[in-house]
C-alpha cells in the first residue's frame, strides 16, 4: 500500500469539512503568501490529521464563524499534507513555536492570537468555538 494514497484518502475527508465550511484551502507557499498579506483579519486554522485535536478543531472552525463579528478571510493549510503551505503559513506566526491543529488570527499580515493544540486537545469543540469567539469579538468587526 502506497502510505501518500492512503494519507490523501484519509485526509480528504478532513479537508472538506473546513473547506465546505468556507475556508480557503491554500496548499501552496504562493497562496499563503498572496492570502495572508490581504487587508483585514484572516483566521488560518491548520489542519491536522490528529484525531484527538483535530476532531475538535475542524467542528469549532466550521461553527465558529456563526457569529456577529468574525474575520473578514478564513483560510486552511493542512500539516503534514501540504507541508511547504504549512511551513509559509508558520514564518507568519512569529513568536510561537509549530503547532497542528491550530488557529493563528492575523491582522495585515501580522499575528494577533494564536490557539495552540495543547488549548484544543484537552477542550470540547464548543469551548473552543467559545475561544475563537471572543478573539473575533476582541479583533474582528461586525460581519
Amino acid at each position: 500500500m502506497d502510505f501518500s494514497l492512503y494519507m490523501e484518502d484519509m485526509s480528504k475527508e478532513a479537508r472538506a469539512e473546513l473547506t465546505n465550511a468556507g475556508y480557503e484551502e491554500l496548499t501552496t507557499p504562493k497562496e499563503v503568501d498572496q492570502a495572508l498579506t490581504r487587508e483585514g483579519t484572516t483566521l488560518v486554522a491548520i489542519n491536522s490529521m490528529c484525531g484527538c485535536a483535530g476532531g475538535v478543531a475542524r467542528p469549532a472552525a466550521a461553527n465558529s464563524i456563526h457569529f456577529d463579528k468574525r474575520p473578514d478571510h478564513l483560510v486552511t493549510v493542512f500539516a503534514g499534507q501540504d507541508r511547504e503551505a504549512t511551513d509559509r503559513a508558520r514564518d507568519y506566526f512569529e513568536g510561537f513555536p509549530p503547532s497542528s491543529p491550530s488557529f493563528a488570527l492575523l491582522k495585515d499580515g501580522k499575528i494577533l492570537e494564536m490557539v495552540p493544540r495543547e488549548e484544543i486537545e484537552s477542550s470540547m469543540p464548543m469551548e473552543v468555538v467559545q475561544k475563537l469567539q471572543s478573539l473575533f469579538d476582541e479583533h474582528c468587526e461586525e460581519y
